[in-house]
This record gives structure tokens, C-alpha cells and sequence, in this order.
């Protein structure tokens, strides 16, 4: 575990070698959203989808944070958030490489027999397989096996071993596979209008564009317990707005599309949406 100053220091020097980086905290996520920027408030990066470094002068917004820039990495924000690390991280598309994140002794198996040999580094259960060539970062391209580049954060583990190669086609097949991350064929919800049939307390458009929003940054900084985070973030938009028929297909698309970004399946994304419907009595 890289601490505090220890962590600082080792950005310092990935800096340097061209390598965008910033902090984790303890538990190896990212720093959240400072106030400015909750719900992605300030404008920028939403759901960390836009390519580009974050403007905030703190580490917000997952991987658009890493920078090679020892001024921000120094600066008084970043040096409270180094003082709370756990661990450094970098943003493998902005280097110009792409980890293909074996997370089990099959899954490296697996790499052995398939891709051309590169820099290795080993990790807590598996190995980071690094190829020079980037690509879209996509989770479970196969058993036990993400891709991880543009878009994308990874823990610095060590500079590995060997000599790094061209990204091959066949991870460019894998992530190309992989269908991008497309909204559902959701419907608006249908509920019972409030008690007394007044008017909708909710149907403020800015009221309800940042619900929305905060719930995508919720999803989008989970650290961990991705399924459960979405299945109460689903449930905490359904509380506040399901039941006054506020929520479009578009909204609901947008939510499926922040949890299937994290990884989940649209399957998994409807079986939360319609179990957090039923807890409610929906």
C-alpha cells in the first residue's frame, strides 16, 4: 500500500515519465466529487464520459482527474487528497496504452495461450497484460477479463516485466465485440398520480435534471458494490419521482446507461429497476 506522501511522491515520478496519474483512497476508489461538482453541477465530464483532463483544481471526476502535471499534482487540494491515499492510480488511454485485467488464474491462462506476449504485471488475484495502442475500455469482454484504456482508471502495481507490444487485434476484436453501451427499451414509468390529483410537485425541469444527474455520479462513483449501489440509486429516483409520472424513457435510459458503463448488464439493470419498483408497490 502506498501512503500518504509516499503516494505523492510516486505520482511525482510517473508524472514525469509521461504517465497521468492520481490518488485512490484507502479502499482503492476514486476520490469523489468535491461540493462544486456533485451531480456533476459544474458542467463538466458528465458520468466521465467526455474525453479530456477535469478543470476542478481538485481530484474530481474518476479517471478525467490524472494529470502529468506536477503543479496540480502538488497543488494545496490534491496535497490533502495525497494525505488521505491509499494507493496511486493512472489513466492508461491518456499514456497511450491499453490493460487487458486478468482477474483469475483461468482468465491469465487464457492470455497465454491467446495474446502475443508483453509487459506483465502482477496483480492481488491475477495480471495486468499492457499493450502499447488504445482502445475503448469494457468490462467482461470474458470470464474474468476487462479492458481497460480510454475512460478508464488502473492501480499503479509496479512497472511489470518484460517489453510492452503492440495492442493486437484480437483485444481491438474484444472490445469491438462488446456492443457499446446502448440505452434499454425501457418504458416511462406507469404509476398512480399523487393522492388528491394535484399537480406534480416535481415537474420542475432543473428540479428533476438533477436528480438525474446526482444519480448517474452516484452510480459512476461507487467504489465498490456496483449492483447494489445501482439498486438503491434506482430506488431512491423511484421514491422521489416515480410516482408522479415525471420519469421519460430518456431518464430511465440514462440510468441504465450510467450502471451498464460500470459494468452491468442490461438484464441486471432491468431486473434492479423492477425490483426497486416492487419494494415501493409500484
Amino acid at each position: 500500500m502506498i501512503l500518504g506522501r509516499d503516494a505523492r511522491s510516486t505520482a511525482l515520478a510517473l508524472a514525469a515519465g509521461g504517465l497521468p496519474v492520481m490518488p485512490l483512497r484507502a479502499d482503492k476508489g476514486p476520490f469523489g466529487n468535491c461540493p462544486d461538482c456533485t451531480g456533476n453541477a459544474c458542467g463538466g465530464r458528465p458520468n466521465m464520459k467526455t474525453p479530456g483532463p477535469c478543470q476542478c483544481p481538485r481530484p474530481c471526476h474518476g479517471w478525467a482527474a490524472a494529470t502529468t502535471d506536477p503543479a496540480v499534482l502538488s497543488s494545496a487540494p490534491w496535497e490533502a487528497a495525497w494525505r488521505r491515499a491509499g494507493a496511486v492510480a493512472y489513466h492508461p488511454g491518456g499514456a497511450g496504452v491499453t490493460v487487458v485485467d486478468l482477474d483469475h488464474a483461468a482468465a491469465v491462462d487464457w492470455a497465454r495461450i491467446t495474446l502475443p506476449p508483453t509487459r506483465t504485471v502482477a496483480t492481488t488475484r491475477g495480471e495486468h497484460w499492457i499493450y502499447s495502442g488504445t482502445t475503448r475500455s469494457v468490462n467482461h469482454v470474458r470470464d474474468g477479463v476487462d479492458l481497460k484504456s480510454t475512460q478508464s482508471y488502473v492501480r499503479w502495481r509496479g512497472p511489470g516485466t518484460g517489453d510492452m507490444t503492440a495492442l493486437p487485434d484480437v483485444v481491438r476484436a474484444l472490445a469491438a465485440r462488446k456492443p457499446a453501451v446502448a440505452r434499454p427499451s425501457a418504458r416511462p414509468v406507469t404509476v398512480p398520480a399523487p393522492a388528491g390529483g394535484g399537480r406534480c410537485p416535481h415537474r420542475s425541469p432543473a428540479y428533476l435534471e438533477r436528480g438525474i444527474a446526482m444519480a448517474e455520479d452516484r452510480i459512476a462513483n461507487a467504489a465498490s458494490a456496483v449492483h447494489a449501489t445501482v439498486y438503491r440509486t434506482f430506488l431512491a429516483v423511484l421514491s422521489a419521482h416515480g410516482r408522479c409520472g415525471c420519469l421519460t424513457e430518456t431518464h430511465i435510459g440514462r440510468l441504465f446507461t450510467a450502471a451498464q458503463t460500470r459494468g452491468e448488464s442490461s438484464r441486471h439493470c432491468a431486473d434492479a429497476w423492477s425490483n426497486a419498483a416492487t419494494a415501493l408497490g409500484m
